[in-house]
């Protein structure tokens, strides 16, 4: 079974990462799922999204729960009945979760060139010059992933991607930065990290103390 890795964010948080490679009916028969999830999986259209379904169950497995531990809220929002924290997210060849003493979101994104054509409309472009074509599409993905995890882990209705987050200009050998959220008339701070998979981005982003 191809679980790729663990990844610690800091000492509150453990990302782990699933590498698609199975087909359907072998992760199908692995794992044990409710009648919800049964339901939610047999309503989904592409068999890549449905893999991707079950690996996070495998995942969880991993980790020691099942997915009758999983449930969600009423925004859709991904809870532990324990209380740990976790969030989710596949994209193509990998599933991932991460588990965190406290609130996190998390993205994994794809790198893929046409990134950069919808970049006006979810960053501030600046954060791309005197980069290479390759550094700019990465750096876009990042910034994508930074907007996902955030939304995720705020999980409230109406939060725009360009009009309520935005994120400090970083470097992509740091791995990490700094972005903040704008929304309701409060201010909030986060910080963020990420990581090169492959070709795919991981993203975590975690509220500043």
């Amino acid at each position: 079974m191809p679980f790729y890795k663990a990844i610690n964010i800091g000492s509150c948080a453990t990302v782990f990462l699933w590498k698609i490679e199975e087909d359907f009916t072998e992760l199908f028969r692995a794992v044990r799922l409710k009648d919800v999830s049964l339901a939610r999986l047999e309503g989904m259209k592409s068999e890549s999204h449905q893999k991707g379904f079950l690996c996070v169950r495998m995942l969880l497995q991993h980790c020691g729960y099942s997915d009758f531990d999983l449930y969600y809220d009423e925004f859709g929002k991904p809870h532990l009945k324990d209380g740990k924290h976790i969030s989710i997210s596949h994209s193509a060849d990998f599933s991932a979760i991460v588990l965190s003493d406290k609130n996190i979101g998390m993205d994994i994104e794809q790198v893929k060139e046409k990134v950069l054509r919808i970049a006006p409309r979810f960053m501030d472009v600046s954060h791309l010059v005197n980069l290479s074509e390759a550094d700019q599409t990465r750096k876009a993905t990042v910034v994508w992933g930074i907007k996902e995890a955030i939304f995720k882990l705020k999980n409230e209705a109406g939060i725009s991607f360009p009009d309520h987050i935005f994120e400090d200009e970083f470097s992509l050998a740091d791995k990490k930065g700094k972005a903040r959220l704008h929304f309701n008339n409060t201010v909030e701070d986060y910080e963020i990290c990420f990581e090169s998979i492959e070709n795919y981005m991981l993203v975590c982003a975690l509220k500043a103390d």
